[in-house]
């Protein structure tokens, strides 16, 4: 029996990254089904060359992909025409049944638009998968981008009903219909799928892992507030260590672990061809977007030496490797997300994955998926009291792990695989 065949696009597993995982995940989740042979169609290189910052992760040492019959190709570089062109062949030679795409930057729109409508031609359903449609910045740039870069798809995946509403808005003239099940309406009469961002597991708990001994060795206390992933100005680590410190003036037993790169601090700052990128990606920045706001000064570690938290904190700043990260989830109590916004998030995602309730802000989808005093508790954005407060209150009315357990069950890698394959 001939086996239907499907195309995850976007990073490749060599990536660093929330989406290179998720694309990961969902091609392990697809690859399950007897009946579906899957493949990745990556990037080479997936950003204009003059944004100065490494993506490719160079740490870890674990196959993620081990296992599995996944065929991964890296083919797409933004910066070559020519490459896309090589891209539109190579998956037509595959003749697939459908191509999802993953969406999560407006950058990207300019070849992932014209990918897609050459495909489409082909009677390929094309998906896209929405992490995000309307940006932080929002600039003419970025709105004409998203436009372009996914107006060419027969169906849309969506994690969030904001996210939903930001894709009518965006075309108010498509006819969408909206389904829970993965259901597609008539060709020429996109479904909006609704779905959910799965739970990761690509990484679980070790049960050899001694907890008490690594908490010795690093002088971890009793309760530990996690914060993990690349540190950007968006997720609030400069609203979190100041919470953190009002904390500490109430409670001696408390550490807060920080694990992350620093975004832009990826590259060696003293090679002239670093140089040459950080001047003109600063240029590119200004002439392009609404708000001159540059995240490369954004430096919120400092505030630990200068709040005195130093002994109550722990800071990992570097890419953490595949095969690392289960410890620093395995030690902590919560995982703290105080963003100013917020898509859907890996770094929940992988949280529920290690049963770890959430402490958040009200802000993007986190009222859908953390419910207050159940998996996590939810803080007013921008305000620190308020924040320090959810700290404190989770000490002293702690959640259980089944409640994060309970709340999560549903969204499964293999439902959402299903949802996919479902017409």
């Amino acid at each position: 029996m001939s086996k239907r065949r499907i195309v995850c696009f976007g990073p490749g597993p060599k990536f660093k990254g929330g989406i290179s995982n998720y694309n990961t995940s969902l091609a392990k989740a697809l690859d399950k089904f007897e009946d579906t042979e899957v493949h990745i169609v990556s990037w080479t290189q997936q950003y204009p060359a003059i944004i100065p910052r490494e993506f490719v992760d160079k740490s870890s040492k674990t196959d993620l992909l081990e296992g599995t019959d996944i065929q991964v190709k890296y083919i797409t570089n933004y910066n070559n025409p020519f490459s896309w062109k090589a891209t539109v062949d190579y998956i037509r030679v595959l003749n697939v049944e459908k191509v999802i795409f993953q969406w999560s930057i407006a950058i990207q729109g300019l070849p992932l638009g014209w990918i897609a409508k050459r495909l489409q031609k082909e009677s390929i359903e094309v998906i896209f998968d929405l992490h995000f449609v309307i940006q932080k910045e929002n600039s003419n740039i970025d709105q004409i981008l998203t436009k372009y870069g996914i107006k060419k798809a027969d169906n849309y995946i969506v994690h969030a009903y904001k996210t939903a509403e930001e894709l009518k808005s965006t075309f108010p003239n498509k006819n969408f219909s909206i389904t829970e099940n993965g259901e597609r309406k008539t060709k020429g009469s996109p479904s909006i799928l609704k779905l959910y961002h799965p739970i990761y597991d690509l990484f679980k708990a070790d049960p050899t892992f001694d907890v008490k001994t690594f908490k010795e060795k690093h002088g971890l206390k009793e309760h530990v507030f996690l914060f993990f992933g690349f540190i950007r100005k968006y997720k609030g680590l400069h609203h979190l260590i100041p919470a953190f410190k009002k904390l500490t003036e109430k409670r001696d037993d408390v550490s807060l672990l920080i694990c992350g790169e620093s975004f832009w601090a990826t590259l060696d700052n003293s090679k002239l061809s670093t140089k040459i990128k950080n001047t003109v990606f600063g240029i590119a920045k200004k002439l392009l977007l609404k708000k001159a706001d540059d995240e490369r000064e954004y430096r919120p570690l400092e505030l630990i030496d200068q709040l005195d938290l130093t002994k109550n904190t722990m800071v990992v700043n570097e890419f953490i490797p595949n095969e690392d990260v289960n410890k620093y989830f395995q030690v902590s109590n919560a995982v703290v997300l105080y963003y100013d916004y917020a898509t859907p998030s890996g770094i929940e995602s992988l949280s529920y994955n290690f049963q770890l309730p959430i402490l958040a802000t009200k802000v993007g989808h986190f009222p859908e998926t953390i419910e207050d005093g159940f998996n996590g508790y939810l803080a007013e954005a921008n305000d620190i009291d308020s924040m320090a407060e959810q700290m404190l209150r989770f000490i002293e009315q702690p959640l259980p792990k089944d409640n994060v357990a309970e709340k999560t069950k549903e969204l499964s890698w293999e439902n959402y695989a299903k949802a996919i394959l479902a017409n």
